[in-house]
């Protein structure tokens, strides 16, 4: 990577170092493009005639001129790099979640400019990963959302506390011991659903360690499963499911704490921030900000399509 002997290490040296247009385009170019070959992002031609008065590429091919922010994340947002990359990093290394009227009042942009952002970056953090987990795996499901003191009195009453379904998202995850955490927001709790990501998640023929939930019996079909029972014991032996349930407090630490309010609809949006967060931690700060520059490709999302549903 260009510059290399001059990059941030800490959030001072990043906005001082952000705060120069040309470091900020190569900085995102080398990531965008590691090979080092620019390409067309409509038809994949490589060798663009590059514009250089204007920051923008043409392609030989297919004629259409394209610059750094097409294609990505950032295609359609008038904010430079300037602000973008100092707000990935802040982002990218907050260990609670940044709210969007923080992260609009640290960047000097509006609370709604900053929800978008904000929303974007959890977008190139969605991890894609088609590599299964393997040996000791962790399987638990959670609950989020619904507290009681902020709904409406008709709404309150109906509500169930504490662990249930009503007015809350189910969230299930998976750990593997030593390794990395995966979680999504799942429609059901029913055998179907929860057992569909585990065999999507998990090497067939790990060891699974689970509470004693419905929907994972029969496990043993593919699994060494083995329970805990949460009604008597949190470990027994070598089987819990403690390491999830650390990712839950975590998880829920940053909801209540810094989003205090989270739609049902952006729920996979959150929980990819957390997961990120989570899988990165041995990661140093540039690190994790490259690792999200680096996904930004392919992943646009419209402020009419996070809002069309509101």
């Amino acid at each position: 990577m260009a510059h290399a002997d001059r990059l941030p290490t800490t959030l001072l040296e990043a906005i001082r170092y952000f705060a120069d247009e040309d470091r900020c385009f190569e900085f995102v170019k080398d990531l965008r493009w590691e090979d080092g070959e620019v390409t067309c992002p409509r038809c994949k031609a490589d060798k663009p005639y590059y514009l250089a008065t204007r920051r923008v590429w043409k392609c030989r091919s297919c004629r259409k001129q394209f610059s750094l922010k097409s294609g990505t994340i950032f295609e359609g947002s008038p904010l430079g790099f300037d602000k973008w990359l100092p707000a990935i990093w802040l982002i990218a290394n907050s260990k609670n979640g940044i709210s969007s009227h923080e992260l609009g009042r640290a960047l000097g942009v509006t609370q709604k400019s900053a929800w978008f952002m904000n929303h974007r970056i959890r977008l190139a953090m969605e991890s894609g990963s088609l590599e299964k987990l393997v040996g000791t795996i962790e399987v638990d499901e959670t609950y989020v959302g619904g507290v009681a003191r902020n709904m409406h009195k008709n709404a309150r009453a109906r509500k169930i506390h504490g662990t249930g379904g009503i007015d809350k998202v189910a969230i299930q995850g998976a750990k593997q011991r030593g390794g990395e955490f995966r979680a999504s927001v799942i429609h059901g709790t029913n055998a179907g659903a929860m057992q569909a990501n585990i065999y999507a998640w998990i090497e067939v023929g790990s060891a699974v360690y689970t509470d004693q939930h419905n929907g994972y019996r029969g496990l043993d079909r593919g699994f060494a499963h083995k329970t805990v029972n949460h009604s008597v014991e949190y470990v027994s032996g070598d089987v819990h499911i403690n390491g999830c349930e650390n990712f839950w407090s975590l998880f829920k630490r940053a909801w209540r704490g810094t989003y205090t309010h989270m739609d049902p609809q952006h729920a996979h949006r959150y929980l990819a921030e957390r997961l990120f967060s989570f899988n990165e931690r041995e990661n140093s700060d540039l690190g994790r900000m490259s690792s999200v520059v680096s996904c930004v490709v392919g992943k646009r999302v419209t402020y009419a399509a996070l809002t069309s549903a509101n």
